[in-house]
């Protein structure tokens, strides 16, 4: 949860202006799109923290084919980019959502560039999620921000949101970053440079003056330099009530800060950008799973699904609600948020068990298509159940854990007082002491340990995709993703959280709300987690969700100032 204390905010006030752009996160790209685009802009934002869920996310963003790419010496194009989402997405969203996407990657790219501070890099090797599909590539598309230094911000740096991740020492940790750290005491001479590199850049910044951070808070604060350097107002603590219309046309916003009502008149029009309905546990209920808890989530607190409830009363239609993007993590604990589960799904010597004590799922896989396998169990009547990751003292020794568990280091006393961690000699003991069938667990590590000598998963194929491999062990042969358990084992209760949801308002290619008969509402758009996924029910590769938020934050902010490209309407929805 946030610990600073951020600035009041600026005084809300009836007004008139080309656009609103409601959150604060990838709402940011449109908001600076559009003030490129000759439109004057506001942004207003829900909570007092400016960054949204961008700011806690990995801050990856996945945008195929472009000039980021090729001036690092990546091989790709835009027809092998639409090849493959053709063949990811499937028919699960119409095609002119994926393809107008595609058609502005290169465009947001330049825009970001001219418009922030932030600088790029390919995060070479982090291959795309479904890599073995036409059109894939093991290589990669994933870019993300470099190091930024957050007293760039000056007085706004308070304002904003912070991570719950924190560093025992200052150091920004890139996604190439961590792949490394993650292996430090299996191949020092690869990881440790990495470590010292980013240690001396965090601890000498701070003797000169400077923060520097990566992920999300690089990418959050690059765009929110961007927007106090164009002079676009943010109103924080600042939540959309209801939109104002003349007829069929949205004409703007009415808005509420601290208790008091004001209205923004939008001539050009109004995006929604506020985020999908992570919070808001009786939607979660009604669309995806009563057995999600409320705390399970972590998207931005200030995401229960307001703005596309203020679509819906506007007439509004919904697409793909029960889809979110899911993500395997540590059990919280009381009051706490889950710890995600990325890199230590892969690692050999760990596996991955139902409430039967049963393998369900190749655990390497990526985290939207491990939970949807969860989730498909249980409307197939065969409940998933009470998940326990299972490791080896082996595995504790050689890795971190839960990103913040360094290799060797106990599992808390809280984990094991809270009944989300269990230790024990052999599978029969931690099978009693979790809870899980004896027989069931015990023949499922022979049978996993048999296979994993083998190298070969011939029940998940866990390791055959380029995927898997990323995060797994490059010291362990034949296969980097399995390893036999042996010794003391471990295990450690795990839900099914997210980043955030990605189902919500049904758009256009132009990013335009559309009612139940597919007529757009004139002057409504929505990006982000607030529009239903343009890859339906996928997960291109790393930072897809927000690729797709910075993009569509160019096409919107394009629509909005008459500058659109025309859109083939889809052959299907």
């Amino acid at each position: 949860m946030p610990t600073s204390t951020p600035p009041a905010p600026a005084a809300a006030h009836d007004t008139i202006v080309d656009l609103v752009v409601a959150g604060s996160g990838t709402g940011m790209a449109a908001a600076l799109a559009a003030r490129e685009l000759g439109l004057d802009v506001l942004i207003v934002e829900k909570t007092d923290y400016v960054g949204g869920s961008t700011a806690l996310s990995g801050g990856a963003f996945w945008i195929p084919a472009s000039s980021l790419l090729a001036a690092e010496g990546a091989v790709d194009s835009p027809e092998r980019a639409e090849l493959y989402l053709r063949s990811v997405v499937d028919g699960s969203s119409p095609d002119q959502r994926w393809e107008s996407f595609l058609r502005h990657g290169e465009e947001t790219v330049r825009m970001l560039q001219r418009t922030t501070p932030m600088r790029f890099m390919w995060s070479k090797g982090y291959s795309d999620y479904h890599p073995e599909l036409p059109g894939g590539t093991a290589a990669g598309r994933s870019c993300e921000c470099k190091p930024f230094d957050l007293a760039v911000l000056g007085a706004e740096r308070a304002r904003l949101r912070p991570t719950g991740l924190k560093s025992p020492v200052p150091m920004p940790i890139t996604g190439f970053d961590y792949k490394w750290m993650n292996l430090m005491t299996r191949v020092p001479r690869r990881a440790v440079p990495r470590v010292v590199r980013r240690v001396s850049q965090g601890i000498g910044g701070k003797l000169l003056g400077r923060e520097y951070v990566a992920g999300g808070q690089a990418l959050a604060a690059g765009l929110y330099a961007g927007v106090l350097r164009a002079g676009i107002p943010v109103w924080t603590r600042t939540s959309v009530q209801r939109l104002t219309t003349e007829g069929d046309r949205v004409t703007g916003v009415v808005l509420e800060q601290d208790g008091r009502e004001v209205t923004v008149r939008a001539r050009r029009g109004v995006v929604l950008a506020a985020g999908g309905f992570d919070h808001n546990i009786a939607l979660r209920h009604e669309f995806q799973s009563e057995a999600l808890e409320p705390g399970w989530s972590l998207g931005n607190e200030g995401n229960t699904g307001d703005a596309i409830r203020i679509g819906r009363e506007a007439g509004a239609d919904v697409d793909l609600m029960d889809q979110a993007w899911w993500f395997p993590a540590v059990a919280p604990l009381p009051g706490a948020a889950p710890l995600v589960l990325l890199a230590e799904r892969s690692l050999p010597g760990s596996l991955i068990v139902d409430r039967h004590g049963r393998r369900f799922v190749n655990e390497a896989t990526d985290y939207m298509s491990f939970g949807q396998r969860v989730l498909a169990r249980e409307r197939a009547g065969d409940a998933v159940g009470s998940m326990w990751m299972v490791f080896d003292q082996r595995y504790r020794n050689s890795y971190v854990y839960a990103a913040g568990l360094f290799p060797r280091m106990q599992l808390p006393e809280s984990w094991y007082a809270a009944g989300i961690a269990h230790r024990a000699d052999d599978p029969a003991d931690l099978a009693r002491r979790t809870g899980l069938p004896v027989e069931g667990l015990v023949a499922s590590l022979r049978r996993f340990n048999e296979l994993a000598a083998a190298g070969v998963d011939e029940d998940f194929g866990r390791g055959t995709s380029a995927y898997d491999r990323y995060y797994g062990d490059p010291t362990v042969a034949p296969n980097p993703n399995l390893r036999p358990l042996q010794g003391q084992l471990y295990a450690v209760r795990i839900v099914l959280s997210d980043l955030g949801t990605c189902g919500g308002l049904r758009a256009d290619g132009h990013g335009r709300v559309l009612r139940s008969d597919r007529s757009p509402i004139d002057g409504l758009y929505a990006i982000g987690n607030t529009a239903a996924n343009a890859f339906g029910t996928t997960y291109p590769g790393a930072g897809a969700t927000i690729g797709q938020g910075l993009v569509y934050g160019t096409v919107v902010a394009r629509h909005a100032a008459g500058r659109e490209v025309p859109v083939v309407p889809a052959s299907s929805d």
